[in-house]
């Protein structure tokens, strides 16, 4: 759901954020290890793409200070070096998976959903409430059976919503999983986005406003 690029090329940086984008994730990006690390520290990633060759702290270091804290972000680490040694080497540090560079893209995104699905907070391929389908992996949605024309970022917060089975779900928490860290959480997007989400999910109306507290499904 949410992920961090960490990458020290900038162009490659923002062509992987804008195509993880695409497909659904909230995601930073970061050029340098240790703002990598900054980054870590202050929110909770599902997924970081980690580009080994890091300046100012390698991306080694980055991989060994995550497993040393138990964190349970997975580690998808990128290097130009792609021999058999170097794949281990990687993943003995820690990582999850990893890939060599180029890379085809649909690889990649493909390889940042299976992380995901094996974190700490695994996602069911499909999520069923109140007549609402969201299929993740196809990431599509309906209710009692119409298709529903949702955005990335409805579809995260609905997918959210079904992930909670019926909790309430924060503002606070739909901003932290759902946008990534240039979002304003004074602008109202998390109640500009619920609107939009209540209007096209049609009636009886689905979504709970729990006052003080959050939105429940």
């Amino acid at each position: 759901m949410r992920v961090l690029v960490a990458e020290d090329e900038e162009i490659l940086a923002e062509l992987v954020a804008t195509g993880l984008r695409r497909a659904g994730f909230a995601v930073d990006t970061v050029y340098s290890g240790d703002a990598a690390l900054a980054y870590l520290g202050l929110h909770d990633y599902d997924v970081v793409v980690l580009d080994r060759d890091l300046p100012r702290v390698h991306g080694d270091d980055v991989a060994r200070g995550l497993v040393a804290s138990g964190s349970r972000t997975r580690i998808l680490m990128l290097t130009a070096a792609g021999s058999m040694e170097d794949r281990v080497a990687g993943l003995d540090l820690g990582a999850d998976d990893y890939l060599g560079k180029p890379f085809e893209f649909p690889e990649l995104v493909s390889r940042v959903r299976a992380l995901r699905r094996r974190s700490a907070r695994p996602v069911p391929p499909q999520l069923e409430r109140h007549g609402i389908r969201l299929d993740t992996v196809r990431r599509t949605a309906s209710r009692e059976g119409r298709e529903l024309d949702l955005s990335p970022k409805e579809f995260s917060v609905l997918q959210l919503l079904l992930e909670a089975d019926g909790g309430t779900v924060s503002a606070e928490e739909l901003l932290e999983r759902a946008w990534d860290a240039n979002a304003d959480p004074f602008t109202g997007a998390v109640r500009v986005c619920m609107s939009k989400l209540r209007g096209k999910l049609g009636e009886p109306a689905l979504i709970r406003t729990v006052q003080g507290v959050g939105y429940a499904l």
